[in-house]
This record gives structure tokens, C-alpha cells and sequence, in this order.
């Protein structure tokens, strides 16, 4: 079975603010680095055109919710 591009962006993107996550407790993150900037440098050339604000936001809200239950 072939991923689709918006199921290899959530995986993307998942996996982004997990890192981010991780480098910010660590507070190995250069300072003003958002988690939307994190995402975008994270994000391969052939899926950006697919990526959207709202995305990410639900993905973030989806991780958030799992890992708070």
C-alpha cells in the first residue's frame, strides 16, 4: 500500500512537533523558533504544496489530546 501525500504530511508533521518538542525541552532550539517554523524546514519540497496552516493545527491538536488521555 502506497501512502497518499496528505498521510506522509501527517507523518511529517507528526513527527516535526515531536522533535520540536523534544529540542525545546532540551532547549536546544535557537530562540523565537516556533513550532510552525520547525514544521516548514522539516516539510519535503514535494509535499509543501499540499501543507496548510489548519493542518498542522489539527495534527498538533490530535497528538495533544492522544497523549493527554
Amino acid at each position: 500500500m502506497t501512502l497518499s501525500n496528505k498521510e506522509k504530511l501527517v507523518a511529517v508533521i507528526s513527527n516535526g512537533i515531536a522533535v520540536f518538542s523534544l529540542l525545546q525541552e532540551r532547549e536546544e532550539l535557537p530562540k523565537n523558533t516556533t513550532m510552525y517554523d520547525f514544521v516548514l524546514k522539516v516539510i519535503p519540497e514535494d509535499l509543501k504544496s499540499e501543507l496548510s496552516v489548519e493542518l498542522i493545527d489539527e495534527v498538533f491538536q490530535y497528538v495533544t489530546s492522544a497523549h493527554s488521555s
